[in-house]
């Protein structure tokens, strides 16, 4: 038959791996927007501390400055976290609240969200791609009538993948800075940033930075 023979040429092989690629795109958004972003636990309050974030970074930082309480939710804020009015949480290692997946993104799911991006940014090529390859321009009104969902389809892809590559390379270049988005934005208003001798007091070298994050 004729998928037999079309099995045989290698020609399903690529039309699986796209399958697969949006199937697992699509877990990833479930994975990331549903799980703990890494919440402050009022039982951790005696443990914030002694984590392996603290221990490398409190050496850097002004021994002036002391970990607050949150004013909503009451916890002892860890250094780097912050309060998400969204979720009514103090998040670990706060770097936004994401409208696209409806959670915050932090400690926990960061490396799992620029993973996520990742997928979603060789789905999105690979369906341009696709797109493109079954375009032939003619300027005609038939022709338009015939292909106007096809282009539309292209225009939003290439808005879309334009949006995620920008967002890839920004968190990117902010995990080899070690620093987040909301510390990136608000310098000036965190006390530990503000106070330090050092502009990145966090900043460990681009390779440790990424080794420490992703590992």
């Amino acid at each position: 038959s004729d998928l037999q023979k079309q099995e045989e040429r290698g020609e399903l092989l690529q039309p699986l791996i796209f399958i697969l690629l949006v199937v697992c795109s699509v877990l990833l958004y479930f994975k990331v927007s549903l799980m703990d972003p890494g919440f402050v636990k009022s039982e951790e309050e005696a443990k914030a501390g002694k984590s392996e974030e603290q221990s490398m970074v409190i050496p850097q930082v002004p021994s002036n400055i002391k970990m607050r309480r949150c004013g909503y939710c009451l916890v002892k804020q860890p250094m780097r976290a912050r309060h998400c009015q969204l979720c009514q949480h103090c998040v670990r290692r706060y770097d936004h609240h994401c409208p696209w997946i409806e959670n915050c993104v932090g400690e926990k799911n960061h490396p799992l969200f620029i993973v996520y991006l990742s997928v979603q940014l060789v789905v999105l090529l690979w369906g341009g791609h696709a797109a493109w390859s079954g375009l032939y321009f003619e300027q005609s009104w038939v022709w338009l009538q015939h292909n106007i969902l096809l282009l539309m389809s292209f225009l939003l892809i290439v808005i879309f993948t334009v949006v995620v590559l920008l967002l890839l390379i920004s968190h990117l270049y902010l995990i080899s800075c070690n620093t987040t988005t909301w510390e990136f934005m608000s310098h000036h208003r965190i006390s530990y940033l503000r106070h330090s001798e050092l502009e990145n007091p966090f900043d460990q070298g681009v390779v440790l930075n990424l080794w420490r994050f992703f590992c």
